[in-house]
């Protein structure tokens, strides 16, 4: 009797009790997920897949692709700066203010040797240059700005006053015209204003990195024509962001390109000249330069000539009367292999006798992948008046990604 009650109860209890699938329970929407795919992101689901698919497939072909690109990359310019992954690195933009960023790095390092005297050597591994810079392009291509950052360990200066470099806006929009407002690497000299990533050799000559070689917040005009160029700005005084606006600097600086619509066929010269004119709180300067370069296929030579009466460059502010010069030389063998020579003379102080400092380099570069990639090979002999001469072996490297 038992059993019947609880069969009897047990069929009553089933027939009241709605039946649910497995599917039903578990999803009660089986479009769930398509619809919440398809609100937020306006795709359907398979379109969503399909685009994830593809920037998978795009990111992965250009992580493979990129050091074969490095590989294949051939790169024959070397008066310009050039990089490695410039087209993995820039960012193209399809809305915003942003048409483009290039995002780059540079690396200089160098093993010195000096040998004072035969058998006795001190070799030092010297991080000259770390760089970190950004390139943006605003739409429509006329506008930008650059924004240099610099972690190079130093003990000359705090690691803010080190870190911000170049930090500027600049137009094209006037023709032949290039307006920059910013901290920015002034035009003073040929080579003092020269990229550090395009320099012949491991050091700046003398005159380029005692008068010039420093950077400075102000707003300047760079033109460019066929037969001439020229570059001029007014500035704080200041440098390295030591203090606001100690007084004022005006930078100047012309070259004349006599061969510039003769289209290399007899070469290209060069003939500049310029003047740097300031004050600095109670401190007055005034320095002149010149100079003259000539290139023609594989061969290139300049010189360049400097006076100051006071300074406010790359050794600091100064009230002493310097002077000097340089004469460079270079020979491509072939079109990685480059061999140089430079004297350089340099008078730091022209009201004392007998303290002159000279250099004699020579040089060997090899461009692995043109300024992108480059080993360096120099020999300095440096004959000095006012102490014991020396001579350096320098092996340094150069890397821009």
């Amino acid at each position: 009797m038992k059993k019947i009650f609880a069969i009897l109860f047990f069929i009553l209890i089933s027939t009241n009790i709605p039946s649910y699938s497995i599917e039903e329970v578990i999803l009660p929407d089986e479009n769930l997920e398509e619809n919440f795919v398809e609100k937020i992101t306006g795709q359907t689901k398979e379109e969503f897949d399909e685009n994830i698919q593809k920037e998978k497939d795009t990111f992965l072909s250009n992580m493979i692709k990129a050091p074969r690109d490095v590989f294949e990359l051939q790169i024959e310019r070397t008066d310009v700066p050039s990089q490695l992954l410039k087209k993995q690195l820039t960012m193209k933009f399809e809305k915003g203010p942003l048409e483009s960023l290039h995002t780059w790095a540079a690396f200089q390092g160098d093993i010195t040797s000096l040998i004072p005297q035969v058998g006795d050597t001190d070799t030092k591994y010297h991080m000259a240059l770390i760089n970190i810079i950004f390139d943006g392009k605003f739409r429509g291509g006329k506008e930008g700005f650059r924004l240099m950052l610099d972690p190079t360990p130093t003990h000359a200066r705090g690691f803010f006053q080190q870190f911000i470099q170049d930090a500027y806006f600049e137009t094209n929009r006037i023709p032949h015209h290039n307006v920059l407002l910013g901290n920015s690497r002034p035009g003073v000299g040929y080579e003092g204003a020269q990229s550090p990533y395009t320099l012949p050799f491991v050091a700046r000559s003398q005159i380029s990195r005692n008068l010039a070689n420093v950077r400075k917040f102000g707003l300047r005009v760079r033109g460019d024509y066929s037969l001439v160029d020229y570059d001029f700005g007014g500035y704080s005084s200041d440098t390295f962001f030591n203090e606001f606006f100690p007084g004022f600097e005006f930078d100047g600086w012309v070259n004349l390109k006599p061969l510039g619509k003769t289209d290399g066929k007899w070469g290209k010269v060069v003939a500049g000249g310029g003047m740097v004119s300031g004050r600095r709180h109670s401190l007055d300067y005034f320095m002149t330069g010149a100079a003259l370069s000539y290139e023609y296929k594989r061969f290139w030579t300049r010189a360049e000539w400097a006076n100051s009466n006071g300074s406010n460059g790359g050794s600091g502010p100064s009230n002493k009367k310097a002077q000097g010069f340089y004469v460079t030389a270079a020979y491509k063998l072939t079109k990685k292999l480059e061999l140089l020579a430079r004297y350089d003379e340099f008078d730091p102080d022209r009201t004392i006798s007998h303290n002159n400092l000279r250099e004699y380099t020579a040089g060997i570069n090899y461009y692995i992948k043109g300024q992108a990639l480059k080993l360096i090979l120099n020999y300095v002999y440096c004959q000095n008046d006012s102490k014991d001469d020396s001579h350096k072996i320098i092996v340094g490297t150069q890397i821009v990604l």
